[in-house]
């Protein structure tokens, strides 16, 4: 892997700037796919400024058929240094459709071949918590002592902890295990990059996040759990015939166990997220008569760096991300 000394961190953010604020137009209208191919439009732009050669290993669209940053596709305009991106330009298209909280616009870089890709499976089985129950966790084990590890890390009671989980029938008996522990829930319906990266940060009232969600994703919030010292383990999960029978028949174990790790090798990570629509990790663009407020969390793994970052838009300058009216 090629070392990456200059700290991208600060540069990143202009992106997931730039997609919020694009993406943040379609609050509310029902499209998601529109939505979405403002955020792709400028993430793609942005990033075409970069000084790096980046190549896109956890792109958009393979999953739900949306506008895509296409895996293998070159981005930024320098030789060096070689990269791999994973991109979620909108982590809750249809929470931002439905005018619903908790959408993010989401980048990761690492070094040039250490994030994990599965393009013949899209679902993993997931747990992820924050620092505290780091090295605790352990996927293979049922749930309930998985919460009790946790509490017992963080000094606390099961009846204390909060668990986000994704709205899905798949979840029925995972929810009622949780119920059964007497911890609490948060359901999410979208948005799981969002979902572990809360459980990973102070002050979200958030203790783990549990269950079956995308792959992708899954990259995602690794690269943000590796920046705020988090944990997180994944299984493949085949979620339909197709997949079934490319796991059989090319061999792939869907019980091998991913930690960290496995799902971004490198330790010099960069990781930038902004609110589209507000939520408990970060505020949403509020646009005003000539421009839009948003709010990032940008951090780097090799430096233990977290950021919050306000920043204020001039309406002007940002006409040249798309058609979208921003008048």
């Amino acid at each position: 892997m090629e070392t990456m000394d200059r700290n991208l961190a600060l540069e990143l953010v202009r992106v997931t700037e730039a997609a919020a604020l694009l993406a943040g137009r379609w609050m509310g209208r029902g499209d998601k796919n529109a939505a979405d191919q403002g955020a792709v439009d400028a993430m793609r732009a942005v990033l075409n400024t970069i000084q790096m050669d980046g190549v896109v290993v956890i792109g958009e669209g393979e999953k739900d058929e949306a506008p895509m940053l296409f895996i293998g596709e070159h981005l930024g305009c320098a030789d060096a240094p070689k990269t791999d991106i994973a991109v979620d330009p909108v982590d809750g298209t249809r929470l931002l459709a439905n005018g619903m909280p908790n959408s993010v616009a989401v980048l990761a870089v690492a070094e040039r071949g250490s994030m994990f890709a599965s393009p013949e499976v899209m679902y993993m089985d997931k747990i992820a918590v924050g620092s505290e129950a780091a090295g605790r966790i352990d996927i293979t084990a049922p749930v309930a002592e998985n919460l009790t590890r946790i509490a017992a890390a963080k000094g606390r009671a099961v009846t204390d902890l909060t668990v986000v989980i994704l709205d899905r029938p798949r979840h029925d008996s995972l929810i009622a295990d949780v119920r059964a522990t007497g911890a609490r829930i948060k359901m999410i319906t979208d948005g799981d990059v969002a979902g572990a990266v809360m459980a990973a940060s102070p002050g979200t009232g958030i203790d783990a996040m549990v269950g079956i969600g995308g792959a992708p994703e899954a990259v995602v919030a690794a690269c943000a759990l590796k920046c705020l010292g988090g944990d997180m383990q994944c299984r493949l999960w085949p979620r339909n015939d197709a997949e079934r029978r490319i796991v059989a028949e090319r061999g792939i174990d869907t019980g091998r166990v991913l930690g960290l790790n496995d799902l971004v090798g490198s330790d010099n990570v960069f990781f930038a997220a902004t609110g589209i629509t507000d939520g408990e990790l970060l505020r949403g663009v509020h646009y005003f008569g000539g421009g839009a407020t948003t709010q990032s969390l940008v951090m780097r793994s090799k430096s233990g760096t977290i950021r919050r970052i306000d920043a204020t838009h001039r309406l002007a300058k940002l006409r040249q991300w798309g058609e979208v009216p921003l008048d």
